[in-house]
């Protein structure tokens, strides 16, 4: 007894820093899975019949059940309740099941398949491939999306009174490996295969299999971990701390979470949905071939991933979480205008490249400090639904932008507005910090603290 208090598992580093890296692997399978078509197109126009409209429903559609069918609410409570282990898998295997349904869609064999004519005719004119793929992005989106408030608590569970921003950094850091890895890898399984838009999708369903065997060898972890915790008496399915519905109204009369929430989804949404057009922004903007534009954009996550995790560590021994918040929103309005205003001027590759690695400094400065700060200002035992509520209100953001840059872009022919409506959405995420910086001052949330406590 005497070794589990003196001992827990997540006293050791190697334990703790292996369980990481192993619920990151999931996720960074599906940020590969999630951008896996977005290199892909003017091929989805050429051989699929889709059109700017037709894409921005699909990539809106990964989060539609996660709004209008409040999933991502029930995965909050799903997750207090039920706790990361039975909440992980069933992500996992959600994602899994998302995948496959897509990549049938897109698949060459089944546009011959009557199932796909009937899809063809079926209420809306969008091609059938799209519908089907797009109802299987909803799957997955699910189980993304209550992937991304799992890993958020896990991580807060095995680094409580730790480096937690530093680990919820590296996190995020492997997780956008997978931006900069699929830009390089869907365009070249697209030409190395005949299937050029099927075979994509299908190594990325087959990677996410191995994330949701990561998964399972982390819940082993966990559970030995869960018994010593239990052991102490400090166990997350303690009765007397038992997550209740009504705790929900904490979370919504809750001044603070609204500031956070609603900053969050209006930075997410001009980040998430430049990247699914990004590509073909490129390509159009600068007159070059689709995989060169890809290969461009994967730079995005490459300052992201080196400095999340330093900034991580930043923010636990120093803090200034609502100043970073502030200054990531501030970049992220200058890089939007520039690309709305000087790269269509100077249509050079290393000013792309610039703006892009730019992005990826603001890409770093706002998870970094937006998600550590949460259990700053929300109990623990509703932590776990208070991530998936500002999920839910992000979800809105990132289902609603694609359509109408879809739509924009197919109207005016070009992608000026469409930057300009993204950095417009900066711009207020801006007002935002500045008010979440006056609320921190006014209560003492102890946002500009920093989370290692000597």
């Amino acid at each position: 007894m005497s070794d589990k208090v003196n001992q827990l598992m997540n006293d050791s580093a190697a334990l703790r820093w292996t369980a990481l890296v192993l619920i990151a692997l999931m996720m960074f399978f599906a940020y590969m899975f999630a951008d896996i078509l977005s290199p892909l197109k003017s091929t989805l126009e050429s051989l699929r019949g889709w059109d700017s409209a037709t894409f921005g429903t699909y990539a809106g559609g990964e989060y539609f059940l996660n709004v209008f069918c409040f999933f991502l609410i029930f995965a909050g409570i799903i997750l207090d309740k039920m706790g990361v282990r039975f909440t992980g898998v069933l992500s996992a295997s959600l994602m899994v099941v998302g995948a496959f349904i897509k990549y049938i869609a897109v698949s060459d064999w089944f546009q011959a398949t009557e199932m796909c004519t009937w899809l063809d005719s079926w209420w809306t004119a969008f091609p059938g491939s799209a519908k089907l793929a797009t109802f299987g992005f909803m799957i997955f989106g699910c189980g993304c999306e209550m992937a991304g408030t799992t890993v958020s608590k896990a991580i807060a569970k095995w680094f409580k009174g730790k480096e937690m921003a530093l680990a919820m950094g590296i996190e995020m850091a492997i997780a956008r490996l997978g931006v900069f890895a699929v830009m390089w890898l869907s365009p070249l399984i697209s030409k190395s295969f005949t299937d050029t838009v099927g075979a994509p999708v299908l190594f990325g369903t087959l990677l996410l299999l191995i994330g949701l065997i990561t998964f399972s060898v982390f819940c082993v972890m966990d559970r030995k971990f869960d018994a010593q915790l239990s052991a102490i008496g400090e166990a997350d399915d303690s009765k007397s701390d038992e997550f209740q519905i009504k705790d929900l109204g904490r979370i919504f009369s809750s001044k603070m979470f609204w500031i956070v929430a609603i900053l969050c989804v209006l930075y997410y949404s001009a980040i998430f949905p430049f990247q699914k057009f990004a590509t073909n922004f490129l390509e159009e903007t600068l007159q070059v071939e689709a995989e060169f534009a890809a290969r461009l954009f994967s730079m995005f996550p490459i300052l992201a991933m080196v400095l999340t995790p330093a900034l991580g560590l930043f923010l636990d021994k120093k803090g200034k979480g609502a100043t970073m918040l502030m200054v990531g929103a501030m970049i992220m309005v200058v890089c939007h205008l520039g690309f709305a205003f000087v790269l269509p001027l100077y249509k050079a590759s290393w000013l792309a490249v610039g703006l892009i690695l730019i992005l990826g400094v603001s890409f770093s400065l706002v998870p970094a400090a937006l998600w550590p700060s949460v259990p700053k200002i929300i109990d623990e035992k509703i932590l776990g639904s208070a991530y998936c509520v500002i999920f839910w209100v992000q979800n809105i953001g990132l289902w609603g932008v694609p359509l109408l840059i879809g739509a924009v872009n197919k109207a005016t022919g070009g992608y000026t507005v469409p930057m300009i409506i993204f950095a417009s959405f900066g711009l207020i995420a801006l007002l935002f910090t500045f008010m979440l910086k006056v609320e921190d001052k006014k209560k003492g949330y102890g946002l500009e603290l920093p989370n290692i406590q000597s």
